[in-house]
C-alpha cells in the first residue's frame, strides 16, 4: 500500500493518511443531510432516502477513484449550488421532471469530459475573467445563505414587499434560529466538523421539544435506489436548444470550482510542482468531471471536489487514501437512513396568509446559511476600483439570488462585461469565446418574447 500511494515520496504514513481522511469527511460530511433536504423540497418529486443513498453512493464511488486513480487528496461529493441549480431552477424553475433535471447533469458532465480529454478545459478556463469567477461563486453563496433562510421560515413572502421576517413564535422557526445561532458559533471558534455538529445538535434539540419527529429507526439496510438511471434515461429529452444556457450554467459553476480547489489543496499540501501546476492535473480533472456524470446518473446532482479537502491536506493526507477513507466513511453511513431522513426532512407550519401552509427545514437550513457566508469571502478578491471588472461582478452578485436563478446571474455578468469592454473601445480584452457565452445567454433571455411574437 505504500507503494502504491507512494508514502516516502510525500513524506506520509498509513495513520497519518487515515486521520487525514476522517477530518476531511468530518467538515463534508453536512452533505449528506443538506443535499437530500435541497433535492427533496416540496415540488421536487424526489425522494429524501432515495437521494440520500445516491448522494453516499455517488460521493463513494467518486473518492475512491480520486485515490486510486488520481493519487491525489481531493475529496467529492454533491456540490452545492450545483443541487440548487437542479432544484430550484431546473424543476421548480424551468418545470422539468427530475429525471430531465438529472439528464442535464449527465449531459454537462459529458461535455466537461470531452473539455478534459481534448485539452481545452485550460482555454476554457482563461476565457473567464477573474472578477467574474470570484462574483459567481460570491453569488452562489448568496444564493445558498437565501435558500437557508427560506427553508428554515426566517424569511417569507409578502405580497407588499415581497419578502418579510417570519414567525419566529413557531416552535421550527425558532429551531432554524437557535441552530443557526450554534452553527454560527461552532465556525466562529474554528471547530473541525462545525456545521455537522450544529446540524447534530439543532435535530437532538428539536427532537426533544418535539419540533423535530422522532425517527422510525436509527439503521436500516433497506436501501431507497429509485433514483439511480433515472437520469441516464432522460438524456434525449433534455438536448434542445433552449436548455443550453442553464447546461451552460452548470458546466462554469463545476468547471472553475473544480479548479480552484485542486490548486488550494495542492498548495495546501505542498503538492504542485515549481510551476505552481498539479502533478498529473489531467487524471485528477478526468476524475472530477466523470464523477459529474456519475451524480445525474445516480440522481445525487453534479458530484465534483470539495474545498474542504484542505482540512484533510492541514492533518498531513498527501495521497489518494485520504481520499480511499472518505469514500469508505461514505459508504459507512448508508444504513441511517431513517436517521437522515428526519434530520434532512420538512415540517408543515402556517404561512404567512390566512389559510396558507408552508414547509420549512430547520435542522439543515442553518448549514445553508453558514456554507453561503464560507462561499461569498471571495467578494474580497474582485477589483472594487476597476469599474470594467467591478460592475459586471456586481451585477453577477446581485441578479443572481434576486431572480432565484443561477444561470441568470452568470448571464447579467457575462453581456454586461462584454457590453462595457465594447463601450471602453476596447474589444480585443474579451476573448472569443466570452463573446459566444454573452450571445447564448442573450438569445436565452430574449427566446420567450422571440416565441410569443412568431406565434
Amino acid at each position: 500500500m505504500g507503494a502504491f500511494f507512494r508514502f516516502s515520496e510525500r513524506g506520509t504514513n498509513f495513520r497519518t493518511e487515515v486521520i487525514a481522511g476522517l477530518t476531511t469527511f468530518m467538515t463534508m460530511a453536512y452533505i449528506i443531510f443538506v443535499n437530500p433536504a435541497i433535492l427533496g423540497t416540496e415540488g421536487t418529486e424526489l425522494p429524501v432516502a432515495g437521494v440520500f443513498f445516491a448522494t453516499c453512493v455517488a460521493a463513494a464511488v467518486a473518492c475512491i477513484a480520486m485515490g486510486l486513480v488520481a493519487n491525489y487528496p481531493l475529496a467529492l461529493a454533491s456540490g452545492l449550488g450545483l443541487n440548487a441549480i437542479v432544484a430550484f431552477t431546473l424543476i421548480l424553475g424551468l418545470g422539468l421532471s427530475w429525471q430531465e433535471a438529472m439528464a442535464v447533469v449527465v449531459v454537462e458532465g459529458v461535455l466537461v469530459t470531452l473539455l478534459v480529454i481534448t485539452n481545452l478545459r485550460e482555454a476554457v478556463l482563461n476565457a473567464i475573467p477573474n472578477s467574474l469567477k470570484f462574483a459567481i461563486a460570491v453569488g452562489i453563496g448568496l444564493f445558498i445563505a437565501f435558500i437557508g433562510l427560506k427553508n428554515g421560515g426566517l424569511v417569507v413572502q409578502d405580497p407588499a414587499t415581497y419578502l418579510k421576517l417570519g414567525n419566529l413564535t413557531q416552535g421550527p422557526v425558532l429551531l432554524a434560529a437557535f441552530g443557526l445561532i450554534v452553527t454560527l458559533a461552532l465556525v466562529a471558534r474554528g471547530l473541525r466538523g462545525g456545521i455537522l455538529i450544529g446540524i447534530l445538535v439543532t435535530g437532538a434539540v428539536g427532537m426533544v421539544f418535539g419540533i423535530v419527529p422522532l425517527p422510525d429507526g436509527i439503521v436500516d439496510f433497506r436501501f431507497d435506489t429509485s433514483t439511480i438511471g433515472g437520469g441516464v434515461l432522460a438524456v434525449p429529452q433534455v438536448l434542445q436548444i433552449s436548455l443550453i444556457p442553464v447546461i451552460f450554467a452548470l458546466f462554469m459553476t463545476d468547471f472553475f470550482d473544480t479548479m480552484g480547489t485542486m490548486i488550494a489543496v495542492g498548495q495546501e499540501g505542498d503538492l504542485l510542482d515549481e510551476e505552481g501546476r498539479v502533478p498529473e492535473a489531467k487524471r485528477v480533472l478526468l476524475v472530477d468531471s466523470l464523477a459529474a456524470t456519475l451524480g445525474g446518473a445516480t440522481g445525487a446532482s453534479s458530484v465534483t471536489s470539495y474545498i474542504e479537502s484542505g482540512s484533510g491536506v492541514a492533518e498531513g493526507g498527501r495521497t489518494g487514501l485520504t481520499s480511499v477513507i472518505v469514500g469508505l466513511l461514505f459508504l459507512l453511513a448508508l444504513p441511517f437512513a431513517p436517521l437522515i431522513s428526519v434530520f434532512g426532512g420538512s415540517v408543515p407550519v402556517p404561512g404567512p396568509e390566512e389559510g396558507q401552509q408552508i414547509f420549512v427545514s430547520p435542522v439543515t437550513a442553518p448549514a445553508l446559511i453558514v456554507v453561503g457566508f464560507l462561499m461569498m469571502t471571495a467578494v474580497r478578491l474582485i477589483p472594487w476600483d476597476r469599474y470594467d471588472e467591478a460592475i459586471p461582478a456586481f451585477l453577477t452578485i446581485l441578479t443572481l439570488p434576486l431572480t432565484f436563478n443561477i444561470s441568470y446571474g452568470i448571464g447579467f455578468g457575462f453581456i454586461s462585461y462584454v457590453l462595457i469592454k465594447l463601450a471602453q473601445g476596447r474589444p480585443r480584452d474579451v476573448h472569443p469565446l466570452l463573446y459566444v457565452a454573452a450571445l447564448l445567454f442573450a438569445l436565452a433571455f430574449i427566446w420567450p418574447s422571440l416565441q410569443s411574437l412568431l406565434s
